[in-house]
């Protein structure tokens, strides 16, 4: 370990682990990263213990990159230890940045979530009806387990967060330019998302087919049409998030021939993604009346899912309205 480099940190959250990956996924380019910087704590890769982390001075860590949201009382406790050890916090990926896929849980409880998951899914065998207890005594000893809570939250939410590098999980290219940007002193200013402030329509090539005027008479799902590879996914009646999604993750879901499903977050102006995108999609439905709409709408399947698939907890919503709310 040296002196002279910036010490950098890893920390995974909740979420599926991608972002870790996206680390990894660098390729011969980590290599560079790796001779640039000393990593001080990533213990999904390599062997480090909180007691390392807790006895390195305060302030010591350039820049932590956390990734996840927060669903446990363990995450929350180790997100405030790495903000108080680093100079620098970066939120890497949608679950840190919004909340991500696992925020859609705000739609239900804790104990909503439990019963589904140790009583009724078809492959549980669980007579005894046993839940995990956050104390527990055994022989004489207590032992404890991290506290599952009702919320997800995104990282900002529970510590001070400067810099976002959103999608799921963010490109290569935008996590290289944000560890240059860090190493040679030229990030934006504090708060900023590390990607271009432009939408992913923006960047599309599907853009040139999009007819002037829009409109959708039916709604489809993609394994229900053959896709044309090349045309606008909402002229095809398909459900596409580019028009209220950041662009930056370089359009691979839309280069796969799938549409864009909104992981890289809203643009600066705009403060619910899932609202905008509502908005924009209500102006292009072709209905002559109130029951056309409905039948349109009705066809949406899943539409909390569609439209605040990463942004639920971020969004002006935050979670489905509950009395008490941790």
């Amino acid at each position: 370990m040296s002196d002279s480099k910036p010490k950098v940190a890893f920390y995974w959250c909740s979420s599926c682990g991608g972002c870790e990956e996206s680390i990894v996924d660098l390729g011969a380019d980590i290599l560079k990263v790796v001779a640039a910087v000393d990593i001080v704590y990533w213990p999904v890769a390599l062997d480090f213990k909180k007691k390392d982390l807790e006895a390195m001075p305060d302030g010591s860590i350039a820049v932590s990159f956390i990734n996840g949201g927060i669903r446990m009382s363990e995450q929350e406790e180790m997100a405030h230890l790495l903000r108080r050890k680093s100079g620098l916090v970066v939120a890497h990926g949608a679950c840190a940045h919004l909340g991500g896929i696992p925020g859609l849980a705000n739609f239900w409880t804790k104990s909503a979530i439990f019963d589904t998951v140790y009583h009724k899914t078809f492959s549980t065998a669980n007579p005894s009806k046993a839940e995990p207890l956050a104390k527990s005594m055994v022989d004489g000893h207590e032992l404890t387990l991290p506290e599952f809570w009702d919320t997800v939250k995104p990282l900002d939410a529970v510590i001070d967060v400067d810099y976002y590098l959103p999608g799921c999980a963010p490109h290569r290219d935008l996590i290289l330019n944000a560890v240059t940007a860090i190493l040679e002193g030229k990030l934006p200013p504090k708060g900023a998302v590390l990607s271009p402030n432009t939408s992913c329509c923006d960047d599309c090539d599907r853009n040139e087919t999009k007819p002037e005027k829009l409109t959708v008479k039916e709604i489809k799902r993609p394994y229900e049409v053959l896709l044309d590879p090349k045309t606008c996914f909402l002229a095809q009646g398909v459900i596409c998030l580019g028009p209220a999604t950041r662009g930056g993750c370089g359009e691979r879901c839309i280069h796969g021939n799938m549409p864009c499903r909104g992981c890289m977050g809203p643009t600066d102006q705009v403060r619910d993604q899932g609202a905008k995108f509502l908005s924009a999609f209500a102006s292009i439905l072709e209905a002559k009346d109130e029951a056309e709409v409905d039948r349109l709408v009705d066809t949406i399947v899943d539409p909390a899912g569609t439209f605040y698939r990463f942004s639920l907890p971020s969004s002006i919503l935050k979670r489905k309205k509950m009395e008490v709310v941790r």
